[in-house]
Formats: C-alpha cells, structure tokens, sequence
C-alpha cells in the first residue's frame, strides 16, 4: 500500500470549479453537484482520486496506490466525473464517474472500452440493443466523514444528493434508458449476510436472457434450500423484512447503495458476482436498471425537481 497524497489546496479547487461546471445545487443539505473530467479539471481529478482512495481502503478496497485514479479517468475520451461539493467546507463530499456508452468504442475483436470489460462479458444482443441507450455508472462513493453522523445533515442527505445528481443526468440524456453498473460487497462482511442478499439478488433480480455474465463468476456457495425455507414471505415486500432483519442478526446492515438500488426499481437486473483482483479483491455484481421503470416517488424527488429548477432559472448545463 503506498501513502495516499496529502489533500490538493482548496484554492486549486475553487479556482477549476467554475459555473460553467455547476449541474445544479442539491435538494438537500445545501451542496452542489459539478461536472468535471481530467482533462478540464486536473486538480479536481486528483483530489476525487485522493479522496475516492481514501473511502475504498476505508472499507477493505481501493486500488493501494498514492490516488485512485486509471485509464478510464485520464484517456482521451475520459469518464465523467460527477462530484457532490460542499461550500461550506470546501470538500467532496461524494461522487460518481459516468460514460455514456454510445460514445465507447469498440475494438476489431468486439471488445467494448469500459471500465466493466475485464469483469463481464456482454451479449450481442446487450451490445446493440441496451449500450447505445446506456449510462455506465463508476466508482460510486461518499468519503469516511461525509458516512459520520458528526457531520450532521451533510451526512444525512449525501446519498440522497447523488441521486439528485443522477437525476439531472437522466433530464440532460433523454436519450438514456438504462444505467449500468456494479455493486460491491467488501471482505469483512459477514459471508452469511452476503449470502442472503446474493440469494434475494437471484429470486427478485435474476437476468434470465445472459445480456451481461461474469468472466470469472464468484462461486458464493449459498445452500439453495435452506435460503428458500429462509425467504417464505411470499412477496417481495415480506421477503425484503426477511432479508433486513437476517442481515442484522449478522451484525451487518444492507450496504446503502445496494438498498438504494433494490428500492428504486422493480424492473433491476443483477448479473452474477465476481472478485475484483485489481480492487482489493472486492466482491462486484453487476446491475442494470431500466430509467422508465423508477419509482415515481424517486422521479419527483430528484428529476422533477431538476426540470422545474432548470425552467424557472435556465439554468446553464455543463457540456
């Protein structure tokens, strides 16, 4: 593990942060959500690489270099990176880094240039008929101090204000009908509790058409049987209590993001999981949610919102 960079001064930051940047100013919490790439924010980029390190290693990942920061951020025809920033404390609070996947090429082997390829292969019928209306999603995270309670409604509202962001980027794209990405489980958590959220993954979120299969799936060793006897609430609301609360007698909770994901769409695909040799060995299940299906109460919250921002402001948009 190399030592992680000292933080980039917040002058550097404030002085690429400019308002041609500005997505659009949170919902709650009083942040603001900025576009940048490498390329037009390099300070910017070093501190996302800083901080994202910073959260990864926090829980069992990262990529154990000085910056988390690879190909896919610093290519010619980068990822975007979209970063939730408080004013006040001048910080990142959190972030995702985005790629709209007609715009990745793809080789003479047919090999798509995303930072999922050495995971997942792809069908052809995923190839044609979901990546050019698909929004990859990356590197989702909200650093250590943004997850405390000490930080008071910043930390409160940090996953809800990604969300504002991921809503803005589906009124920016209407062109967009899926976001694709991965969900990740660390070492620590209990294997058990793992277990049980990769089974309820299979009965309610199962791919049946093979659009996207693991490379090297992971062997999860779940006992069909016994998760059946488990999972008996014969819906997916009595079953999603089963798994909670299984989850807790574990000592575990279900990761934010994954709680996030099942409760925004009913329609979610799962792909199988896999160990991310070059992440820590974490473990990676890819996803894929269907934009029309959210729920509307999710709509409201975070799109809506946007679009009435953007009409009664005009609201300049990033490129």
């Amino acid at each position: 593990m190399k030592e992680i960079i000292a933080p980039v001064s917040k002058e550097a930051l404030l002085a690429e942060l400019t308002p041609d940047k500005l997505m659009r100013k949170t919902n709650k919490g009083d942040n603001e959500i900025y576009i940048i790439t490498h390329q037009d924010s390099p300070n910017v980029m070093l501190e996302i690489g800083r901080v994202r390190e910073i959260t990864f290693r926090d829980a069992g990942g990262g990529m154990g270099d000085e910056v988390d920061i690879d190909e896919y951020d610093t290519c010619a025809d980068p990822y975007k990176q979209l970063i939730v920033w408080d004013p006040q404390a001048m910080e990142i609070i959190g972030g995702y880094r985005y790629i709209l996947c007609k715009d990745v090429p793809i080789d003479e082997n047919g090999i798509v240039h995303l930072a999922t390829t050495h995971l997942f292969n792809f069908s052809e019928k995923f190839i044609k008929e979901y990546l050019p209306y698909t929004l990859e999603l990356g590197r989702s995270f909200v650093q250590p101090h943004y997850q405390s309670s000490k930080a008071g409604a910043k930390a409160l509202f940090a996953l809800d204000n990604l969300w504002d962001g991921l809503g803005a980027l589906i009124v920016d794209h209407p062109e967009m009908k899926y976001f694709f990405g991965k969900v990740t489980m660390y070492t620590h958590f209990h294997t058990q509790a793992r277990n049980l959220i990769m089974f309820f993954f299979q009965k309610y979120f199962k791919d049946h058409e093979n659009l996207v299969t693991p490379i090297r799936p992971m062997d999860l060793g779940i006992n069909i049987q016994e998760m059946e006897k488990i999972f008996n609430g014969g819906s997916y609301k009595e079953d999603y209590k089963i798994l909670s609360q299984k989850v807790r007698e574990f000592g575990e909770n279900i990761p934010p993001l994954i709680n996030s994901y099942m409760n925004l769409s009913p329609s979610m695909k799962t792909f199988g999981t896999v160990i991310n040799d070059h992440f820590g060995d974490v473990e990676e299940t890819g996803i894929i949610l269907t934009i029309s299906d959210i729920y509307e109460a999710k709509k409201d919250r975070h799109i809506e919102t946007y679009l009435r921002t953007k009409e009664s402001l005009d609201w300049p948009l990033p490129e």
